[in-house]
């Protein structure tokens, strides 16, 4: 089956762009377009979508609360929202993964980075853009007022196992399973297991979320640069 994809973005004619470009390629379609978020939300459960392409300014509900509003609905469990932002550097960006985006992408990206995105996120795995470094996210997150610290999620850091800690470290850094599975000398089948088990116990939509409580628990800092 195509990966079913929503358009939701205030530009009209960046919509056909990105509609031409997803109707190209065999594994995915378009399955709406919509102007704003409340828009984009009623679609994504009307046609089952997969991914949702969100613009994050947008008049009325914006892509930030059309987010959180996916993210906590039921029905909407499936549904992989890849932000776009012109502003790479801001912090919508860290906002959009705490709502539960499964990342982010600059408009400016490569079409072969967009569709990408497309398949990475519907594939459930976290999407970060490749003009913004995952330093950048653990930045925003570590040098905030402290408000934005969540004290109950370092709490529910205690369910985890040792293993299951050293995996989550490994995911906070952007390691692929392949790659944790060689750092810590298993199989990528048991990685997987792992990731799947702390995201269960964490109350995290996919790999994203998982990078997002890493640093918000204060479990993994950012590298000074």
């Amino acid at each position: 089956m195509p990966i079913r994809v929503l358009l939701a973005d205030d530009q009209a004619l960046l919509r056909s762009a990105f509609r031409v470009l997803v109707d190209s390629e065999p594994d995915m379609e378009v399955v709406g377009e919509a102007s704003d978020g409340e828009e984009a939300v009623r679609l994504a459960k009307r046609e089952r979508a997969d991914v949702v392409l969100m613009d994050i300014r947008m008049p009325g509900t914006d892509g930030l609360a059309a987010t959180r509003m996916i993210s906590a609905d039921p029905a909407l469990a499936h549904v992989r929202v890849v932000i776009l932002t012109t502003f790479e550097v801001d912090d919508y960006v860290v906002q959009s993964l705490r709502a539960g985006a499964s990342g982010f992408l600059g408009k400016g990206s490569e079409p072969d980075e967009l569709l990408a995105a497309i398949r990475v996120a519907a594939g459930g795995e976290a999407l970060l853009s490749p003009a913004a470094t995952k330093s950048l996210i653990a930045r925003f997150l570590a040098h905030g007022d402290g408000a934005d610290r969540d004290p109950a999620r370092g709490e529910r850091l205690d369910a985890l196992t040792v293993r299951e800690r050293e995996v989550l470290v490994q995911v906070a850094g952007g390691h692929s399973n392949d790659e944790i599975a060689e750092r810590l000398e298993v199989s990528p089948l048991t990685v997987k297991t792992h990731v799947n088990r702390a995201m269960s116990k964490l109350g995290a939509r996919d790999r994203a979320q998982l990078v997002v409580i890493a640093y918000e628990s204060g479990m993994v800092r950012p590298r000074e640069e």
